[in-house]
């Protein structure tokens, strides 16, 4: 099965709508795949999408390839730049800001409900949530400087969409939104992308020690560097008992990780990691059993895992995501999303 990473997706109620990562990125989706769960849930809102025959067509084979939907290809490409774009100051390219990803984000959810209602009913966000977060703590005029004008545009149009509604609230948050750029200061939202150190190298006291690489699938979006070999290990002799030190290179924003390192996939020794100035660090002392271990055996037989390590994680490779890097950094301009654009001018830099 294909890894969530390489297949950005719209979970549709009773169903999941699949582009290629590949022709999103590119700016050139031509097909969509759709997969039927519960074609009953599926069917109000496939007939509105595809019209009376072809639904039933894919009715009855639970599946299908149909033209693609730019509404559809929109929202499923801005889902997957929220939880699995690669932010990388090594590699050139920049974190983007979630305020302008939830109000673009919450823009094509509310053109998918135009285009087929009830496709996205029970879906993860509403334009309404994904508005609400993007202007919280006022984030959404921190962010906006850089595309000043494209912001006010977007919350002109969920304005209009909110009335339609009748979330009149909402409307007139939207519409405050929008004219306050109209007179607002131009400006630039720093990104403060701080690269980490290494914790040392292999010397005197040191038992064993290795590097790693972050597997995006077992760690939250946005929080660590996409890069590889980010992570540095090292297991140190000490007087009361051998510690293991890991310290994870490229920080955004804090959040709960911890590192677990295995010898030949039996877990030995965790890790709780605190974020620092543009890293996460952490140590452990390890029981007798573990420091003999570490004692007596290469350190490549010794492997870490930052994040969620459980078995019933799909991890990511090297593969995927080198992979997803080079489609990246090969995207056109023209296909780029306000965050992406936003990211480009606060930087100053293409990537």
């Amino acid at each position: 099965m294909t890894h969530p990473v390489h297949t950005p997706a719209v979970a549709a109620d009773g169903g999941l709508i699949r582009f290629a990562l590949a022709d999103l990125l590119g700016g050139r989706a031509t097909s969509m795949r759709l997969e039927l769960s519960d074609a009953g849930a599926a069917e109000p809102w496939l007939t509105r999408l595809a019209g009376p025959e072809t639904s039933l067509t894919v009715l009855g084979q639970g599946q299908a390839d149909l033209p693609a939907r730019p509404e559809l290809g929109r929202l499923a490409l801005l889902l997957w730049l929220r939880r699995w774009w690669p932010a990388s100051p090594s590699l050139g390219v920049p974190s983007l800001d979630p305020a302008l990803l939830d109000l673009e984000t919450a823009v094509a959810t509310a053109e998918v409900e135009d285009l087929a209602e009830g496709l996205l009913d029970g879906f993860e966000a509403s334009p309404a949530e994904l508005f609400d977060a993007a202007t919280a703590d006022g984030a959404l005029l921190a962010a906006a400087p850089p595309v000043a004008g494209e912001v006010r545009g977007l919350c002109a149009r969920l304005a209009t969409w909110f009335d339609g509604q009748d979330d009149v609230v909402r409307a007139e948050a939207a519409a405050e939104v929008s004219a306050r750029w109209e007179t607002a200061a131009s400006g630039q939202r720093a990104y403060a992308l701080a690269a980490g150190t290494d914790p040392g190298t292999t010397g005197e006291g040191v038992l064993t020690s290795g590097r790693a690489s972050v597997d995006w699938a077992r760690v939250p979006p946005g929080i660590l560097d996409a890069a590889e070999d980010t992570v540095t290990w090292r297991i140190t002799a000490a007087a009361a008992a051998a510690r293991l030190e890991v310290e994870v290179a490229g920080a955004f924003a804090d959040a709960a990780l911890t590192a677990v390192a295995a010898h030949d996939g039996e877990p030995f020794a965790e890790v709780p990691l605190a974020l620092g100035a543009g890293r996460f660090a952490g140590t452990a002392d390890l029981d007798d059993a573990a420091t003999r271990l570490a004692a007596g055996v290469h350190g490549g037989r010794i492997t870490l895992v930052v994040g969620v390590a459980g078995a019933g994680v799909a991890g990511t490779t090297p593969e995927d995501r080198a992979q997803v890097v080079a489609l990246v950094r090969a995207r056109p301009p023209e296909a780029r999303t306000l965050a992406e654009r936003a990211a480009a001018v606060s930087d100053d830099e293409e990537f």
